[in-house]
């Protein structure tokens, strides 16, 4: 496992601070017990879910709940719920294991990622002992399901503008609850929700836990979607629910916070389900590649075919790299909460709410990485790609909802900015000295150095241009823009994106370095090629992002001198992509399946 650290990295810090191979943790050290928990999973898949995707994407009565009843009987729904109200109480990245295990369920990933996760959690980290104690064992073992009820017609993206209102009933024993909410997946048979809505004229949301056979909730039909067709989907409306005044979550007004919270848990929660999603598009895309044959041979063997599957490994082997880097990260931060003092539920969420810009960032890669996936096997596919027929066709629907719930990736992009100054403005990361450091490095004359040594000499010298670039960029624009910097949308998404291909580009290459300490160099041929592939490929999409962002605000000497340190910062030595493609592919075709 990985090794404790006594110093672990905050949130945010990867951008000024050098981490070390051995302070991550990667997928290939999950010890027998996890790596049976991902078992169990693959099997529930593939016994229970995929011999009836047809049925479920019909909403066939009754058939979702009796999946999710399954999945409860093995324990896959209380996987985080703590022992002694039924649950397994596993830590976070094994959580995150069985979470991608089960992301190629398709719309029953939706299902089950919707009860265990937004639905079953903010009870489980904010509730009374009272609450919790009535109702999360039946939530750990399906007996009820759960759905989680926030957006509404005019709220999405702003969510604590939302209209639903509670008033205290005359004799204080209930509140009244009036509003309308939709988009809500297990809305048609889910037994319990979590509501959010504002108490009299409250500025902030409040949270209600309610029951749905409550008087005076309805339900309008199913949603006819593009893609995650057998998930439920619905409108609720509430018209004078009482509301018991003991089922009110936490304090309140505390609503808006426990949303966002929560939100932070399903947006890396959400990274780790499509890169399961991601692996099973791609083996459908291997296996395809390597039947079907044009022109005398299989159309594994020509480059155009070798190009896209290489490169659909890549962004899946580097985002898992990320993913659970992360995961441990934050097991680490609650680790060290609990030692201190504080009580599990309350260092969970406080370890996840530390890593915030991560989980977006990595809300963000993982969408993007599984529509690309998606995107691509359709192509291999050909015409068989657009047929229902193709088991493609399906995943290349379901991906396209990804990059919209949980935040909208650019509501992720600007919230990733924003969430590291304001660490950076309370005195929790020291971003300004670094900066200030690269803003003089800009005055000086370059230092060549010694030249780069090792497999990966030359990344990590990359890698630390990469940061610079960065801290230049958004550095300056904090100065520049001041006041005006959250208006600044394009300038924001543009410094995300360079966080987000940095923090993967580290993730990754830690990975690999960790695994040439326990395998050797030899036997980690195809996974350094992903490494310096990655970096070559970025190095330029760095550049792209930062100039465009520069030229946006910047102007006359200084912008010359920083566009001049933009190209200093992310300047590559020559290297074959397409030899290291082929090298990438050739692994990957000879398994015909995820080979990394």
């Amino acid at each position: 496992m990985a090794t404790l650290n006594t110093n672990p990295i905050k949130g945010g810090e990867f951008i000024i601070r050098k981490t070390t191979p051995n302070e991550i943790f990667i997928p290939e050290e999950f010890n027998e017990e996890q790596k049976m928990i991902a078992q169990m999973c693959d099997d529930f898949i593939d016994q229970e879910i995929k011999p009836h995707l047809d049925r479920i994407d019909k909403m066939e009565e009754g058939l979702m709940q009796s999946l999710l009843d399954k999945a409860g009987e093995l324990g896959m729904l209380g996987m985080t719920v703590p022992e002694e109200l039924g649950g397994m109480g596993v830590d976070f990245k094994t959580s995150l294991l069985a979470t991608e295990h089960l992301g190629k369920g398709y719309s029953f990933s939706v299902a089950y990622g919707a009860h265990t996760g937004i639905g079953t959690l903010p009870l489980l980290y904010y509730g009374t002992e009272e609450q919790k104690a009535k109702y999360i064992p039946k939530l750990a073992t399906g007996e009820w399901k759960a759905a989680y009820c926030l957006t509404e017609p005019g709220s999405g993206s702003d969510a604590n503008s939302g209209k639903t209102k509670a008033v205290l009933s005359e004799d204080g024993k209930h509140y009244i609850l009036n509003g309308q909410k939709m988009w809500i997946t297990n809305g048609g048979f889910a037994n319990f929700m979590t509501v959010f809505a504002k108490i009299d004229a409250d500025e902030n949301l409040s949270a209600f836990l309610v029951e749905a056979d409550s008087e005076g909730i309805s339900l309008n039909p199913e949603e006819k979607k593009m893609g995650i067709k057998g998930s439920s989907t619905r409108q609720v409306f509430y018209n004078n629910v009482k509301v018991p005044v003991e089922n009110l979550l936490s304090e309140r007004g505390n609503g808006f916070k426990i949303a966002i919270n929560i939100l932070n848990i399903g947006r890396i929660k959400l990274a780790a389900g499509v890169l399961g999603g991601s692996k099973e598009a791609f083996n459908a895309t291997v296996k395809y590649a390597n039947e079907r044959e044009q022109f005398g041979r299989s159309i594994s063997k020509y480059g155009a075919i070798r190009y896209k599957l290489a490169e659909q490994a890549i962004r899946i082997f580097v985002l898992e790299s990320a993913t659970y880097r992360a995961g441990q990260n934050i097991d680490d931060a609650i680790a060290g909460l609990i030692a201190g003092g504080m009580p599990k539920g309350q260092a969970t969420l406080k370890g996840i709410e530390q890593f915030a810009a991560e989980c977006a960032m990595l809300k963000v890669a993982g969408s993007e990485c599984l529509d690309y996936v998606a995107d691509e096997a359709v192509q291999v596919y050909g015409g068989m790609g657009y047929s229902a027929e193709s088991p493609v066709e399906r995943a290349y629907r379901d991906s396209r909802i990804n990059r919209i719930f949980e935040g909208t990736n650019e509501i992720n992009r600007i919230l990733t900015v924003d969430m590291i100054l304001r660490r950076a403005m309370k005195g929790e990361l020291d971003l300004m000295g670094p900066a200030m450091k690269v803003a003089g490095d800009l005055m000086s004359i370059p230092d060549m150095g010694d030249a780069p040594t090792g497999v990966f000499g030359n990344e990590n010298k990359y890698l630390e241009g990469f940061k610079k670039t960065i801290l230049m960029v958004a550095g300056s624009a904090v100065q520049k823009l001041m006041q005006t910097m959250a208006k600044e949308q394009e300038v924001l998404m543009n410094i995300a994106d360079m966080a987000i291909w940095t923090y993967q580009a580290e993730s990754v290459l830690l990975r690999v370095e960790k695994m040439i300490e326990m395998k050797g160099e030899a036997a980690c041929e195809a996974q350094i090629a992903i490494v310096k592939t990655y970096f070559y490929d970025i190095a330029d999409k760095i550049d792209k992002a930062g100039k465009d962002a520069l030229n946006s605000f910047a102007e006359g000497d200084e912008l010359r001198m920083m566009l001049m340190g933009m190209k200093r910062f992310t300047k590559t030595e020559p290297f074959n992509p397409k030899a290291s493609r082929q090298l990438i592919a050739e692994k990957l075709i000879t398994a015909n399946k995820y080979a990394y």
